[in-house]
């Protein structure tokens, strides 16, 4: 395990490095880039057979990594509790009836959308395969990444409200789309649809259970803050808290994801203005700032070097363009059209609907729920599919999202 952390950190740093200096792009994507092409390059050498040993050697070592269990058991709930630190909890209650609409009912049928328009185009193409897989896929794709949201979203320059409702979004939708996914997993497992008051008591036990844990976690964390002015023990405290409390979640199953975003807002807001002098504001700021950009740093480079694991033919590159048409316009549908046709009740500035679309961006969750898939033909399927939509929408949507901005959104 050392072993892999070092080499990942050697690597990332090499890659961002290179990126600063001769690229040029925001960290996150330029070391993506960077490590794909990469490992583009090493399948082009090999295919000469010019560098087919270190092929090898790439492929051993990114297998010997769990995705999945380093992202959703490791990265995730570090990302998320950063990420939620520096959200205004008074500017979020303002906009709470829309970020829970996006975020619930948008994914839910988001996931309806997409899994039903895949099922009906996989055969086109020679690939078909069963609707309850197709499903899964849409319950995985369909929330966007907050990791990814709010990196991109530091240089977009969009206006406060609607950077504001998008960031809430991507940090309360990957809890519902957690949930989603796990009820058809086991309905994937069990052979047996759900009942209505099955998938309720899921939701409710997992989602509701994760935001009262959130709750219950954030106020023992301030409570502890507020009763010491140390800022190395409180930042360590901040720490130990969100590790702690998400292995915790995972041991209650409830969801650790939202209760990390919960946890996030009571430490940014109540915690930074009532339980921290200036001095622990500043190091406990700085700690988790550059926590989030490293580990951001090291996700997306993975996430670059993973496509060398991928297999690729016909049939998959055509399901792969469908499958990312399939999502945007599932984003225009649930997300862009609601925001357009209530325009006046969203309180959003024009063109705000472009922009919450475009601004969908998948990461690391959907990959990693990917790889979580049981193995099978379906699987390979599903996360090559996977993989080229978050690709796509990190690159030509993270790329572009700041021009949309600029062209689209009047206030």
């Amino acid at each position: 395990m050392l072993d892999i952390a070092a080499i990942c950190l050697v690597v990332t740093a090499l890659l961002a490095y290179l990126n600063y200096r001769f690229v040029g792009l925001p960290t996150s994507i330029g070391v993506m880039v960077t490590a794909l092409g990469f490992s583009l390059l090493l399948v082009g050498l090999d295919a000469f057979d010019l560098v087919h040993g270190l092929r090898n050697y790439e492929e051993s070592f990114l297998r010997s990594i769990d995705f999945s269990n380093v992202l959703m058991q490791g990265m995730l709930s570090l990302l998320l509790f950063a990420g939620a630190l520096h959200v205004d909890l008074s500017e979020l209650r303002a906009y709470r009836w829309q970020i829970g609409l996006l975020a619930v009912v948008g994914t839910v049928l988001s996931t309806l959308v997409v899994g039903v328009a895949m099922w009906w185009v996989l055969p086109w193409v020679g690939l078909p395969i069963p609707l309850i897989y197709c499903l899964l896929f849409g319950a995985l794709i369909s929330p966007t990444d907050p990791i990814a949201v709010m990196g991109i979203l530091k240089s977009a320059g969009a206006p406060k409200n609607l950077e504001l409702v998008i960031s809430g979004e991507s940090l309360f939708n990957d809890g519902v789309g957690v949930v989603i996914f796990s009820l058809l997993l086991g309905t994937l497992a069990s052979g047996e649809a759900p009942t209505f008051a099955h998938g309720a008591e899921l939701l409710a036990h997992e989602a509701g259970g994760g935001l009262l844990f959130g709750l219950v976690l954030g106020y023992t964390t301030f409570r502890l803050l507020r009763s010491i002015d140390n800022y190395q023990v409180e930042v360590l405290i901040t720490l130990a808290a969100v590790m702690g409390g998400y292995a915790l979640a995972s041991r209650l199953h409830v969801s650790g994801p939202l209760a990390m975003v919960v946890a996030g807002l009571m430490i940014g807001n109540h915690g930074r203005a009532l339980a921290m002098s200036d001095t622990t504001r500043h190091h406990v700021d700085l700690f988790w700032e550059l926590l989030d950009e490293i580990l951001n740093a090291v996700l997306f480079v993975l996430i670059g070097l993973e496509v060398i694991l991928l297999q690729f033919n016909a049939g998959i590159a055509a399901a792969a363009v469908a499958a990312i048409i399939v999502t945007l316009l599932a984003r225009t549908l649930t997300v862009g059209f609601p925001v357009a046709a209530l325009h006046s009740r969203f309180g959003l500035p024009q063109g705000a609907a472009q922009v919450l679309t475009w601004g969908g961006l998948r990461g690391g969750i959907s990959v990693a729920l990917a790889l979580s898939l049981p193995a099978g033909p379906e699987r390979e399927i599903l996360v090559s599919l996977t993989y080229c939509v978050v690709v796509w929408s990190i690159l030509a949507q993270g790329l572009t999202i700041a021009g949309v901005v600029r062209r689209t959104v009047r206030a």
